[in-house]
């Protein structure tokens, strides 16, 4: 709080920041109080970071090095392994011992760059230092878009594409710096076997496949065998390909 009063002079906005940071939390039905830190997941919570790790900001350029910094999260990139384990025992120092925070142990590390995330991102090892999604990204990604494709949640069919999309589009438009073409690829087609998956568990009886199949313009005896097959929607998924190729079943 004697940080941002720094900048801050409006005594309502100080005494609104110092009420939503003692407010407390309710944990299994019961109210605890906020000894320290900031409540996770809040808009205020990166903004107080910022304000707070200003002063680091500040003695890293002090010091001539190289880092990137966004809220809690920040690396720093130096020359060799040894000036690694330096940089990183006298930060420790000043972290804890100037600013009063705590830095995570478990989460700190001297690695290479491609070995390291950033705010979803990691490098390649090579002199270009082309920028890669991190591993736990398309993690992350795919558990979103499994939850939205879940064959057991009913919904319209335009319904979910749509929401599918904005997910898809700000996923895109926020890691559009990373070299990601070959993992776009191979999501889209994956993402698309997912669609003909819940369409074929909405179809349900073999008549209303046989039904649709035939609309699709499917051979007869094609559509048959499929429509009375007892392969989960999955693989069905796989199977119905050619009759909804990329573009039929969003429409």
């Amino acid at each position: 709080m004697a940080r941002v009063a720094r900048k801050v002079t409006d005594k309502r906005v100080l005494k609104l920041i110092r009420s939503y940071l003692n407010v407390g939390a309710v944990v299994e039905g019961t109210r605890e109080r906020t000894e320290e830190g900031t409540p996770q997941g809040g808009p205020l919570s990166p903004l107080l970071a910022n304000i707070l790790l200003d002063d680091l900001d500040r003695e890293l350029t002090k010091r001539g090095l190289r880092f990137v910094r966004y809220a809690d999260d920040c690396n720093i990139f130096v020359a060799s392994k040894r000036a690694g384990k330096r940089v990183m025992e006298s930060v420790i120092r000043f972290v804890e011992g100037k600013l009063k925070l705590k830095v995570n142990r478990v989460k700190s590390a001297v690695d290479r760059p491609w070995n390291r995330k950033f705010l979803g991102f990691s490098f390649l090892p090579n002199k270009q230092a082309t920028i890669r999604l991190a591993l736990k990204t398309l993690t992350r990604f795919k558990e979103k878009v499994r939850e939205l494709t879940d064959r057991t949640k009913t919904m319209p069919r335009e319904e979910r594409i749509q929401r599918l999309n904005r997910f898809v589009l700000g996923w895109i438009g926020y890691f559009r710096l990373a070299a990601a073409k070959n993992h776009c690829r191979t999501l889209d087609q994956w993402i698309r076997r997912r669609l003909r998956m819940c369409l074929w568990k909405q179809w349900k009886a073999p008549k209303a496949r046989l039904r649709n199949l035939r609309a699709l313009g499917v051979p007869e005896w094609a559509a048959r065998i499929m429509a009375n097959s007892r392969r989960g929607p999955w693989e069905m998924s796989r199977n119905t390909n050619n009759a909804l190729p990329t573009g039929k079943q969003e429409g």
